[in-house]
């Protein structure tokens, strides 16, 4: 069966509820406490006359969790007063029924007053838990129990071609609903221009699910209604092509921003990069894979260890290293003072050294962040 065949008979399927979609139905984790997913928002029973729901069933689910979110900004003025200069406007969605929700942080970064609009209208005051600018997140709380929530799915489990499902704010016109797939994982700060520097951790779901000004905070959903990612950008020249944050990057953070209310994050002391093909050919490698050291900060963690300009690092902890981004992202969330094990190769050989973090608001520019 061709291309164009099988997916017209895929959409057909689902539209119909004529075929089985699997489901897990495994318990989330929102945060520090457990949440049942939804059912399967897709029916599994044989062609009826009932006529097709198509995406209606989840989506009534999960609007009730989906929140509008208005950021009063001000700005200083020279007698040190404040006055207000606009309104900003996202999207949201509750992730705890205690009333936790979870947003960007770009949405809310120069707010002096948050306001959250629920579904049915009521509006709330709400308050800063935990911002992490880095990753684009905020975790927001407002004084009310009890509510509708979704929960958190499992983004490393979702695949390129799954569909999915965003839920937002776009343009100010409250609830909108886009569908589409998953174009691709992985994306980092280099594919997506303009979201901040280099000091930031990027590794976007694209989706070409419509995602426009407004959306930002808001849900992208696997068929089960678990979040998946968190919708954060689009790209300017075209509207099928939209970037969410990875909800199990979030998972990581959440924890440190409700207990702390931000990250501290640890540092190795190098600056890395992918292998390119001469990097491949000059250093004898096998493949793409690892983090080529292009820099070791004088006097820091990886100096004081040993490692040099040119090792490349394979992996952590026992763990593999596909990528810098990933390499970058675990040691940042190891913890200061952590004592990490890296593999490197080094020439034909491969080795092991131990290193310890130091903390990364120690490195005082923007080129000794990165991993570092």
């Amino acid at each position: 069966m061709s291309f164009a065949r099988a997916y017209t008979a895929l959409f057909a399927c689902l539209m119909v509820g004529g075929c089985e979609i699997g489901c897990d139905t495994s318990r989330a984790v929102t945060g520090s406490r457990d949440a049942s997913p939804a059912s399967c928002p897709v029916a599994t029973a044989s062609l009826s006359s009932e006529p097709s729901r198509g995406f209606a069933d989840l989506v009534a689910r999960a609007d009730p969790a989906v929140v509008s979110v208005s950021a009063l900004l001000n700005e200083h003025v020279p007698s040190d007063t404040r006055s207000p200069v606009g309104e900003g406007e996202g999207s949201a969605f509750v992730y705890d029924p205690d009333g936790f929700i979870l947003t960007n942080f770009h949405v809310i970064e120069r707010a002096s007053e948050i306001r959250v609009v629920l579904e049915d209208g009521e509006e709330l005051k709400a308050s800063i838990i935990g911002v992490d600018a880095p990753t684009d997140v905020a975790v927001l709380r407002v004084p009310k129990r009890n509510l509708s929530f979704l929960p958190l799915g499992d983004s490393d489990r979702a695949r390129v071609g799954d569909w999915v499902v965003a839920i937002g704010n776009p343009f100010g016109l409250s609830h909108t609903v886009s569908a589409g797939i998953i174009s691709a994982k992985g994306r980092t700060g280099q594919d997506v221009k303009g979201l901040g520097d280099e000091s930031g951790y990027y590794n976007f779901i694209q989706t070409d699910a419509s995602i426009h000004p407004g959306n930002s905070g808001g849900p992208l959903l696997d068929l089960a209604g678990r979040v998946v990612g968190i919708n954060t950008a689009m790209r300017a020249q075209t509207s099928s092509i939209g970037f969410a944050i990875p909800i199990n990057m979030v998972k990581e953070l959440l924890p440190r921003l409700i207990r702390d209310g931000s990250v501290r994050r640890s540092a190795i002391g190098i600056t890395v990069s992918a292998a390119t093909a001469e990097d491949q050919a000059r250093l004898g490698l096998d493949g793409p894979g690892g983090a080529v050291v292009r820099r070791v900060l004088p006097g820091g963690p990886a100096d004081r260890a040993g490692l040099e300009k040119d090792d490349v690092v394979v992996a952590l902890q026992g763990s593999r290293v596909s990528s810098p981004e990933q390499l970058r992202w675990k040691t940042s969330l190891a913890g200061v003072g952590t004592r990490v094990k890296l593999r490197l190769v080094r020439g034909k050989r491969e080795m092991e050294i131990y290193v310890r973090l130091s903390d990364l608001s120690e490195r005082h520019s923007a080129a000794d962040s990165g991993i570092d």
